[in-house]
């Protein structure tokens, strides 16, 4: 038997499946890890764990189903991060997180005054925020100079992968978006004049796309994991985007919808699309653009109410679908980790309007799904205005599993998502693209054949008026608070 490995390194946990030449599963497996948060506003995650993990599932998977031949290897992995290596390939301190990574603010402004916004937008599409990897790196010049001395190379959870595997020093062009202000998305390559003035210690990484071949498992990684050598391995990407593979989410008109640790919006279409309050990247194929957006939290929101509640997530889950829409009169602002899209406000912290003594947990975990679902709403509303075409919505991630939130999702923003037979997320897109990159010429494999929609989630047309009315109060909530929650978040700061 044929197949293909596919493996994607999360926020909260790495996952490998290993899939048949049709798309089956036939083995799959997790490993769960936890980011370290030093400081306030800090997130990192030491990268030794993601090839640690790569290698126990590689060989756990290839243990589970010995008679299958491995013809593709496909990675992915959380981003944009920042992953600074010595000349020996070592790193030098530990990776810097994505948006949720908050701590340079101060080089993002700095930045921003040198360069112009208007130049910024239109060389790499989006304002800088904490999403821009490259602000991060120009943290690290500033902060660590130890460290900055020492780095030459630049990776993400998915480009470590590959060249742990491979040898080969590349980045997607996808994920090189979000190293802004460091690429040229309308020319698809560095902006060698930003390179050399905030990144000059560092060789820039060869650009390919997502599904490209990035090399072939050495005998060193061959020896190591059980893959053979010989074996093609693509470049991979940003999570978020090989999700949207995997659910076949990528074509113009598209929104994919990510319930995960964190929420993600992707949606795609031919244009750049430009907006101060979402990111505008390049897309995981050549030929597309993205508009894209994420919310801090999600599923961190409702694992932090379990935790803190004691309770599981099936009664939590019962207990809000019995506090019924609205919550009783619950209002919460997710911003419990600062918020990235629309608002781009690294100093939001949560907010919980309302509460009485009458109020139980369940309206709580209520409020909780509804404010994540208002989060989406604010999205879908602010990519629309900045023209995005929005013709089908397409629901993936662990947070799927639940009906109550893909139901409030619906109810709270008016549209229909479709949901596919498989969510198991971006391992199963980076499959997927191994297989493709190996497919003869014309017998590619079809997502649509591997991962058909299996049901559709439909809003309820009674609840229309109610979650307009929560929606408005979402909006004004924020604003109302924002002055008294900035001072608060300074306060956790010690500033």
């Amino acid at each position: 038997m044929r197949g293909t490995l596919g493996v994607d390194v999360g926020t909260s946990s790495t996952k490998g499946v290993l899939v048949a030449e049709d798309g089956t599963i036939l083995a799959s497996t997790t490993r769960a890890h936890t980011v370290d948060r030093p400081r306030p506003g800090w997130v990192e995650m030491d990268a030794d764990i993601w090839w640690d993990e790569f290698l126990s599932i590689a060989q756990e998977l290839i243990a589970t189903v010995p008679d299958t031949e491995i013809v593709a290897v496909g990675v992915s992995g959380m981003g944009p991060c920042v992953l600074l290596t010595d000349a020996d390939d070592l790193p030098v301190r530990p990776a810097i997180l994505y948006g949720v990574d908050t701590r340079s603010t101060a080089q993002i402004a700095r930045m921003t005054a040198e360069l112009g916004v208007e130049e910024i937008t239109r060389v790499g599409g989006s304002v800088l925020t904490s999403q821009a990897a490259g602000a991060k790196i120009a943290w690290v010049a500033e902060e660590e100079p130890e460290a900055w001395a020492r780095a030459t190379r630049l990776f993400m959870p998915a480009s470590w992968l590959a060249h742990r595997l491979t040898g080969a020093y590349v980045l997607d062009h996808q994920s090189a978006s979000q190293t802004s202000p460091l690429y040229d998305i309308e020319n698809e390559r560095w902006h060698a004049p930003w390179w050399q003035r905030y990144a000059e210690r560092l060789e820039p990484p060869r650009l390919t796309w997502a599904g490209d071949v990035a090399g072939e498992v050495t005998a060193e990684a061959a020896a190591a994991t059980g893959i053979p050598a010989g074996t093609p391995v693509i470049t991979g990407t940003i999570d978020a985007w090989t999700e949207a593979v995997s659910v076949g989410a990528h074509e113009s008109g598209d929104l994919m919808l990510m319930y995960g640790t964190t929420m993600f919006l992707i949606a795609t279409g031919a244009q750049t699309l430009r907006t101060p309050s979402m990111w505008t990247t390049a897309g995981a194929f050549a030929g597309t653009r993205n508009l894209a957006g994420g919310l801090s939290t999600s599923g961190a929101l409702t694992a932090w109410l379990k935790d803190l509640t004691d309770a599981d997530y099936p009664q939590l889950l019962a207990e809000a679908e019995a506090s019924g829409p609205g919550a009783r009169g619950l209002l919460m602002l997710p911003y419990f980790a600062g918020e990235r899209t629309p608002i781009q406000d690294p100093h939001a912290r949560g907010v919980i309007a309302g509460l009485t003594l009458e109020h139980t947990r369940g309206d709580l975990y209520r409020a909780a799904l509804e404010a994540t679902a208002l989060g989406v709403r604010h999205n879908v509303e602010t990519m629309r205005a900045a023209g995005a075409d929005i013709r089908r919505i397409v629901a993936v991630g662990g947070g799927t599993q639940g009906r109550l939130w893909l139901q409030i999702v619906s109810d709270v923003t008016g549209l229909v998502q479709e949901v596919p037979a498989t969510t198991i997320g971006a391992s199963y897109g980076a499959a997927f693209l191994a297989a493709d990159a190996v497919g003869a010429p014309g017998a590619q494999p079809a997502i649509g054949d591997w991962n058909p929609i299996a049901e559709r989630i439909t809003p309820d047309p009674v609840l229309r008026d109610l979650y307009d009315a929560l929606f408005d109060r979402y909006v004004r909530l924020y604003e109302g608070s924002k002055q008294v929650v900035h001072e608060l978040a300074a306060v956790q700061r010690g500033a």
